[in-house]
């Protein structure tokens, strides 16, 4: 039920609530993913306007998207222990707060985007945030277990959307960023979904361990992972990255393979949401090198 939008209600609203409905430990993660493909995009420093505004948008659609998933599964959140306490189920904001929040958000990035940087990033990402605001939380998220692999196209996009507001062109090399992203995503959240299976059982989401079983997942998460170790060869292999970035792949891919080849011996919850923490380390830090090892020969020259 819809909470009460009486005078009394309003001056409770928080504005803790309304940064609760943005995910920001997972915007920030956007941002920074953005930031990198900024820097990656050029051999040189990039325009300041460019990287101060392109983050800003880039960062306020990926709340407006967050802001939507919230709207889409207020019964699914209420239902779910993990996400029982977000703003909505918890009555803390009503819908139609959290809606003009959201398109707010959404208006206000395209016009950053799209005045302030240029219109190749603005549409790029409205075509992210209505990819994972609307076709992913509206629909694949209940209409296949394939849902994390389908939607993980718009949560790979920032890497894309931060090269296009610098350079303006849509790259073949921002687009092997997006694919270490797109690749890395199935694993990251199947490990979660092992550990919550059954909450998603109770939702009635079609999650992998919830239709083919754990075992089938943990074995999907092994595979998705050796993909992503491939992958993330390929910008050494086409001359993208040096050997710093090399070094870093390997091992940060090493590491998350164990994680992976331990999951098919180990079968406990523990493991796989320590196998889900560490994938998000795993993502920053594969990241970080690329950033790293891009201005390496700066620094040295």
């Amino acid at each position: 039920m819809e909470q009460s939008t009486t005078p009394d209600a309003i001056q409770e609203l928080s504005w803790r609530d309304f940064l609760g409905l943005c995910k920001p430990k997972i915007v920030v993660m956007i941002v920074f993913t953005a930031i990198v493909g900024m820097f990656l995009s050029t051999p040189g420093m990039i325009p300041l306007d460019a990287f101060i505004f392109g983050s800003i948008g880039i960062g306020l659609a990926a709340a407006s998207a967050a802001a939507i998933n919230h709207i889409v599964d207020e019964k699914i959140d209420s239902i779910m222990m993990r996400t029982s306490k977000r703003p909505l189920p918890d009555g803390k904001l009503s819908t139609r707060a959290a809606i003009i929040f959201a398109a707010c958000l959404c208006l206000v990035s395209m016009l950053v985007l799209g005045l302030l940087v240029n219109v190749l990033t603005a549409v790029l990402t409205l075509i992210s945030l209505v990819g994972y605001g609307f076709i992913y939380s509206m629909y694949l998220k209940r209409a296949t277990p394939l849902n994390i692999v389908i939607g993980g196209a718009s949560g790979a996009a920032p890497p894309v959307l931060g090269w296009s507001a610098i350079s303006g062109t849509l790259d073949a090399n921002s687009l092997l960023l997006f694919l270490i992203i797109f690749a890395w995503t199935p694993p990251h959240f199947w490990a979660l979904a092992i550990c919550r299976r059954n909450e998603y059982a109770k939702a009635n989401i079609p999650m992998l361990p919830v239709t083919h079983g754990v075992e089938f997942t943990r074995l999907h998460i092994l595979l998705y992972t050796m993909v992503l170790f491939v992958i993330t060869l390929l910008p050494y292999i086409i001359l993208m990255s040096g050997p710093t970035y090399l070094f870093g792949a390997v091992v940060l891919g090493g590491w998350f393979l164990y994680y992976a080849i331990k999951m098919q011996k180990d079968h406990s919850d523990q493991l796989a949401m320590k196998t889900f923490s560490f994938s998000i380390v795993y993502l920053l830090a594969i990241f970080a090198f690329l950033l790293v090892d891009h201005y390496i020969p700066v620094i040295l020259g």
